[in-house]
């Protein structure tokens, strides 16, 4: 089993809206990486993040991602932060990859307080800023494709990933 299509990009740029309405038109189930973490340590994100720290939650989604990529066959949103690590960006080589990008000042004003994403406290979008610049590389490095979705509704964006997941013009 293989997910159908990974979809990655920064906290704002519609990961899980998009992939739920993919997964929903395609008939197939939908994962998260990060509700795969937190059922595994049956606590949330954040709580990792502040009681074991940033490298023990990303050890874990390193793991729960290479579990999803051999065993889910349906569309696979990663989180944010997960192409940090070179493991992780070496198994999506396999697979195809939608990248969708967002501007910090749209990604802000979707994310707004959140305080489910720890990374985003205090100045979100200054934190989004720099979240950009520090993993546009990696992003890229592991996409297929690129959408952006600044402008776009969920089904406009799904529309055009459908258009090229199937080779046709977007």
């Amino acid at each position: 089993m293989s997910p159908r299509l990974v979809i990655v990009g920064p906290p704002g740029a519609g990961k899980t809206t998009v992939g739920e309405l993919l997964a929903l038109r395609w008939g197939v189930p939908f994962a998260d990486s990060d509700q795969l973490a937190e059922r595994r340590s049956g606590r949330s994100v954040a709580d990792m993040f502040v009681l074991d720290g940033e490298a023990t939650f990303r050890a874990l989604e390193r793991d729960v991602v290479a579990e999803a990529l051999t065993s889910h066959d349906g569309v696979l949103a990663l989180g944010g932060g997960a192409i940090l690590d070179e493991s992780t960006r070496a198994r999506l080589a396999e697979h195809p990859v939608i990248l969708l990008t967002a501007g910090a000042s749209v990604a802000a004003a979707r994310v707004g307080l959140n305080r489910d994403r720890p990374l985003l406290l205090g100045n979100v979008r200054g934190q989004l800023l720099a979240l950009l610049n520090e993993r546009a590389e990696f992003y890229a490095e592991v996409a297929t494709w690129t959408v952006a979705t600044d402008d776009a509704e969920p089904d406009a964006i799904a529309d055009m990933i459908e258009a090229l997941v199937s080779g046709e013009q977007a």
